[in-house]
């Protein structure tokens, strides 16, 4: 079975409210998105069904991922809540299932994980994913899950220039394991970073893009999230943007906070 071959941007639904759903995934499709992010938690799952049902793209064009949350990590929770969450969807199955959060009172590696190994053999999902996971624990759920012959292709993690993750790239890299970048835009704060707004201010695009550009530069796959047609459009021309070896250093050298 190959690798679920990810695009470099995804779009991201997380706090976008069930009333806007439909229509914000419906014109990141027609923007050129096609790997689309919810969870359980968001509460949109049905909503972003209803635009993959309505989008006219073709299913096997879309990457469809959703998250189970910390109350379903038992076993038996694992699978009934991803049957839910099929449902809601609309779809047989999805092309990447996570790991919400390592929640310790919840997640049981053994158990959650032995969970998502069943759910890939009964084909109601292609891929595990993982989020929030640290080095450790990312580690620990690869071992145990290639025993069963089924690899961890992405751990979904905060990311963006104020929070750069450098240990986790790394770590990421050197597996050849995708990260999921979720805030990229870090809740609206790159629009007000210095060093982004020099850079955007020179090259004629918004501090938003550079951040993009950026993470993106770094092989990461950014998924912002956005409602207005214009925001959607210019997060996807990101895609476009090329940053100068001068411009990620200067970005690389902002401090985390």
């Amino acid at each position: 079975m190959p690798e679920l071959q990810l695009p470099k941007m995804g779009f991201g639904t997380w706090q976008i409210a069930r009333k806007d759903t439909k229509a914000a995934v419906m014109k990141a499709i027609e923007v050129g998105y096609r790997f689309i992010d919810t969870a359980q938690i968001y509460g949109n799952e049905a909503e972003v069904g209803e635009a993959i049902a309505a989008c006219g793209v073709p299913r096997d064009d879309l990457i469809i991922a959703t998250k189970v949350w910390i109350t379903n990590l038992g076993y038996n929770n694992v699978l009934k809540s991803t049957e839910i969450s099929l449902k809601k969807l609309g779809l047989p199955s999805i092309d990447l299932l996570y790991v919400h959060w390592p929640f310790p009172l919840t997640y049981r590696p053994k158990k959650t994980l032995a969970a998502f190994n069943k759910l890939v053999d009964d084909g109601k999902v292609s891929y595990i994913g993982v989020s929030n996971f640290s080095p450790k624990q990312f580690d620990v759920a690869v071992e145990f899950l290639s025993t069963f012959g089924k690899p961890v292709i992405a751990n979904q993690i905060q990311h963006h220039p104020m929070k750069q993750q450098r240990v986790q790239r790394e770590h990421l890299q050197k597996k050849d394991i995708y990260l999921v970048a979720y805030s990229p835009l870090a809740r609206g704060r790159v629009f007000k970073q210095p060093v982004l707004q020099e850079i955007a201010t020179r090259l004629g695009v918004n501090p938003g893009q550079v951040s993009l550009a950026w993470i993106m530069d770094h092989g990461a796959i950014p998924i912002p999230k956005a409602m207005s047609e214009a925001h959607i459009k210019a997060n996807f021309e990101a895609l476009d943007l090329k940053l100068s070896p001068e411009d990620i250093a200067k970005i690389d050298a902002i401090s985390n906070s």
